[in-house]
């Protein structure tokens, strides 16, 4: 059973995916125009997933607030799902024959949240138990992810890959003065900084690094690898499908 503890407009709530199974038996699924979440053998949209499972209506949270939480608890996550009806959702498997688009809802799969909910995603369908998910849409210090199994804890310094434009709707078409493949190498620097700092923090710890697989990054991790190596830190690879590479 996971647990999750998170604060969510000023209160306080632990959850389990327990609860959250046991609160969504037998609801029906709305149709799933974005985000969905798999509960029980059946997709719902995330935005009701979380609602029906915390007891606080949709309007007080958003897609990724839902989203991250559930990713959280270990419920398999989907980008957008087209095609399909409410009879055929109750009906769907963990596999479903549907055809499945990861827009995002019109964000970048490679944002450093998307990122971070394949991460956590893919440790939890490997039996590790998430002990906590950092904030990235607020900047929150610390750890991304944190999560354990058989004893061994791994700490996962994540990233995505810049854009062209700024994500501030305010400057939708504005496009970056730094070029992504510049500010890459910055991001970059900046994980296995904190990679590093983390070895020497918690040296118990395997230390991460997960990035988007981009040819960019992978030109500098073969210019580092040997160092990174060498300093006990790993690198995992996220795909456009969410696949993660433990390597």
């Amino acid at each position: 059973m996971a647990l999750a503890a998170f604060t969510l407009n000023g209160t306080r709530y632990e959850l389990s995916s327990d609860v959250v199974e046991a609160r969504l038996v037998g609801v029906v699924p709305e149709p799933i125009r974005e985000h969905a979440a798999q509960v029980n053998g059946v997709w719902y949209p995330v935005m009701q997933a979380f609602e029906v499972a915390v007891g606080v209506p949709r309007s007080e949270f958003i897609s990724h607030t839902a989203r991250r939480h559930l990713a959280t608890l270990g419920f398999p996550l989907q980008g957008r799902v087209e095609g399909r009806d409410e009879a055929a959702a109750a009906t769907a498997t963990a596999k479903p024959d549907l055809t499945v688009v990861r827009d995002f809802g019109g964000e970048e799969w490679h944002t450093e949240a998307n990122v971070q909910a394949s991460v956590v995603t893919a440790l939890a369908a490997r039996g590790y138990r998430v002990l906590s998910v950092a904030n990235t849409a607020t900047r929150e210090h610390g750890v991304d992810v944190v999560a354990s199994r058989d004893g061994a804890t791994v700490g996962v310094e994540v990233k995505g890959y810049p854009s062209r434009n700024y994500a501030d709707p305010a400057r939708p078409s504005e496009r970056k003065k730094t070029q992504p493949s510049t500010q890459a190498g910055h991001w970059f620097a900046a994980a296995a900084l904190a990679a590093m700092r983390l070895r020497g923090k918690e040296p118990g710890w395997k230390s991460v690094i997960a990035l988007p697989d981009f040819n960019r990054y992978r030109d500098l991790f073969t210019e580092t690898q040997g160092s990174l190596s060498a300093a006990g830190i790993s690198v995992w690879w996220v795909d456009e499908d969410g696949t993660v590479d433990f390597g």
